[in-house]
């Protein structure tokens, strides 16, 4: 649907991890003839799909999706990769005259899709990725805060594939650009889920038991056989990371000692998941042109979803 001004209008559904945005855009994609494109920078890679909390197939509930299963994860993906493919999906959309639905939980992708972030054209160089790979996170960021305090002051300082790249840019054009407001090209309605606390981290500790059910050990053993190198697997998100390390690790014949090693990986994953959860939300916070809508723990998701549709019936 277009307005006057012929800008396509985009609903987007943001919010923390596990706080159930999947679902919720699948049902508003239901009542008003949408599709939904995935905002989530690990969801685009195929085989990622148990510790990416992917959607499936029949949570789908015969409504369309995008931006899954688009490239191998031997391969690179980044903001003005999403930026380029996301662009193009949504005019496919609207061509069809129907509603594009983003949903996810990387801030920065749904930043720079909306024009709202600055992507600095600067190509990746492969030989100072190789040497700032060597270093920890606490020593990337010491060096960004030394090229560029300004941008140390906002980045993510437990992400180490944004401090190289933030380095990366530094190192080209003196500071990584600010980030600065510009012109969008689509009339946007931004939605936020927020969770309360206690239920958010109920609800991580139990969708971390869930993964370890569906196969997560497996699904990350068989990226590995498939070609998919440990170092590869530790930049793909932490879960990948520590079921990665998990698997490199002596092998244990004890069961008894197994199920230590495995109760102190799961309580591991769902500290970091909460960490990544709460920088989540601060990014979010930063944007004061977000809906939120707050989902109580003894609260039907019902009555929220009444409230969120009678919201974007305004807007369309």
């Amino acid at each position: 649907m277009l307005e006057k001004n012929n800008k396509p209008k985009v609903i987007v559904i943001l919010g923390p991890t596990a706080s159930g945005k999947s679902d919720i855009a699948v049902e508003l994609a239901r009542k008003f003839n949408g599709e939904v494109i995935s905002a989530d920078s690990r969801q685009v890679y195929k085989g990622l799909d148990i510790g990416t909390g992917k959607i499936t197939k029949k949570e789908m509930r015969g409504i369309k999706h995008h931006l899954l299963d688009v490239i191998s994860p031997k391969k690179k993906f980044n903001a003005s990769d999403f930026v380029i493919l996301t662009s193009n999906v949504i005019a496919q959309i609207v061509g069809r005259s129907k509603i594009p639905i983003v949903c996810g939980g990387t801030g920065f992708y749904i930043d720079a899709l909306l024009g709202e972030k600055q992507l600095a054209e600067v190509p990746p160089n492969e030989k100072l990725r190789a040497q700032l790979e060597k270093k920890s996170v606490t020593e990337l960021f010491k060096i960004l805060k030394k090229l560029d305090p300004e941008r140390a002051k906002n980045i993510d300082a437990k992400n180490g594939r944004r401090l190289v790249r933030a380095i990366e840019i530094c190192e080209v054009i003196g500071r990584v650009p600010k980030y600065e407001l510009r012109d969008t090209k689509y009339e946007v309605l931004k939605i936020g889920i927020k969770i309360e606390e206690k239920e958010l981290k109920n609800r991580i500790n139990k969708r971390i038991d869930k993964w370890f059910k569906m196969g997560l050990l497996k699904e990350v053993r068989y990226l590995h056989q498939k070609g998919l190198s440990w170092k590869r697997m530790s930049e793909l998100g932490l879960e990948y990371k520590l079921v990665a390390n998990f698997l490199r690790g002596p092998l244990r014949k004890k069961v008894s000692r197994f199920n230590l090693d495995m109760f102190s990986l799961k309580k591991e994953m769902a500290e970091k998941t909460w960490q990544y959860a709460k920088r989540q939300t601060t990014w979010f916070k930063r944007d004061k042109n977000i809906k939120w809508f707050t989902i109580n723990e003894a609260e039907k998701i019902t009555t929220k979803i009444n409230l969120i549709e009678k919201e974007i019936e305004k807007f369309l």
